[in-house]
């Protein structure tokens, strides 16, 4: 077998970890994109679902139109929350599914994680998202965030150079063949 046309060892549990806990913040990226936009199409703030989630810490003050003092204590708590998400999505996940099937997958868990968040845990840990949060953007934030979980594999390995092969390193006489751009 070619040493080019190996297949890369297998991820560690290290490294699919920080893969899943990068695919888990560039999704909790959009999802908060998203929840942005359609907060502004319902005439709210840009900035309703992080004041919204700033309510487990500060309460009811958190509740102001606009960015606020604890608007970035909401979006601490979305990215952290979130980013281990998909840190234990990708640790989970079998390593041969399929693209389309990490994707269901990940819309499956990420709608489970909605029901778990905000409908079990909501009532009592944070009543003024349960009560106060839009449904149906949600809903669509957590199924755009599970489709973006699929995307975990693209960061494994991703950073990291290819290792020299004999057939890839240049030898002595082409490094002396090749001539000098700067004569």
């Amino acid at each position: 077998m070619d040493v080019a046309t190996e297949a890369p060892p297998p991820a560690s549990t290290l490294d699919r970890f920080l893969a899943g806990l990068q695919a888990g913040m560039m999704a909790v990226i959009v999802m908060l994109g998203w929840l942005g936009v359609s907060a502004m199409w319902n005439r709210h703030t840009f900035w309703t679902s992080p004041n919204q989630m700033a309510t487990l810490f500060h309460g009811g003050a958190a509740i102001i139109p606009g960015f606020g003092p604890y608007t970035a204590s909401g979006i601490a708590l979305y990215v952290l929350a979130y980013s281990l998400v998909g840190a234990l999505f990708a640790i989970a996940m079998p390593r041969k599914l399929t693209i389309l099937g990490l994707m269901l997958t990940g819309v499956l868990v990420a709608i489970a994680w909605y029901t778990l968040w905000f409908r079990l845990l909501g009532q009592t840990l944070m009543p003024l998202v349960w009560l106060l949060h839009s449904e149906r953007p949600m809903e669509f934030a957590h199924v755009l965030f599970g489709v973006m979980l699929a995307r975990f594999p693209g960061y494994l390995h991703g950073g990291q150079p290819k290792p020299a092969t004999p057939e890839t390193a240049p030898t002595p006489d082409q490094s002396s063949s090749t001539p000098d751009p700067a004569s």
